[in-house]
């Protein structure tokens, strides 16, 4: 279902647990840049509407995602601040075609794998959270970023054919796979 290639290492779970504050700051952010990055291909790729409509729709969502994590940091009084990002987002950004239409269809995969991951990362906390709140925090966002997932994997088929946008994800979900195992020395959500 989600195209992922690999499944986090204890490790990660090791460093979310003991560095729980730092990943949620982080997650603030990533909801942030996921937004962002919605954002930059309904304005790169006006000529779609199908694709105009579903990154209105992801763009919010992941606003609202943003709202949420806030709201969580401050009932728990962390404070909100910035945090030096994993190399996760730009070793894979890294991997993506410069020539069209495989740049939109990487662009689309990249967006999607990062979906792939959270999703799967959140699994893991709901599963493993400390305490009730963040339980249900992470099950609750769980559902959206498997189908923001889906919806990038989708799109992506409309720059190039099926076959060839399955190929590609096995490609850069290879890949991704392979930097999400190096892992970063820094907790983060895609350390």
């Amino acid at each position: 279902m989600l195209s992922l290639q690999s499944e986090s290492a204890a490790r990660w779970l090791a460093q979310a647990e003991a560095h729980l504050e730092d990943i949620l700051v982080d997650h603030a952010h990533c909801e942030k840049k996921a937004a962002g990055v919605a954002m930059n291909l309904l304005f790169a790729y006006v000529d779609s509407v199908e694709l105009a409509r579903a990154m209105t729709e992801i763009v919010n969502e992941e606003l609202e995602h943003f709202h949420l994590v806030l709201d969580l940091l401050d009932r728990r009084g962390i404070r909100f601040r910035r945090l030096a990002p994993s190399s996760y987002g730009r070793r894979l950004h890294e991997l993506i075609r410069r020539a069209e239409p495989g740049r939109a269809v990487d662009r689309l995969l990249v967006a999607g794998l990062i979906e792939a991951r959270s999703c799967e990362r959140f699994a893991l906390l709901r599963d493993h959270a400390p305490d009730a709140e963040l339980r249900a925090f992470y099950g609750g966002l769980f559902e959206s970023e498997a189908r923001h997932h889906a919806t990038y994997v989708r799109l992506a088929c409309g720059f190039a054919p099926e076959e060839d946008v399955r190929t590609r994800l096995q490609e850069l979900a290879a890949a991704e796979a392979a930097i999400i195992d190096r892992g970063d020395p820094e907790p983060r959500m895609h350390s």
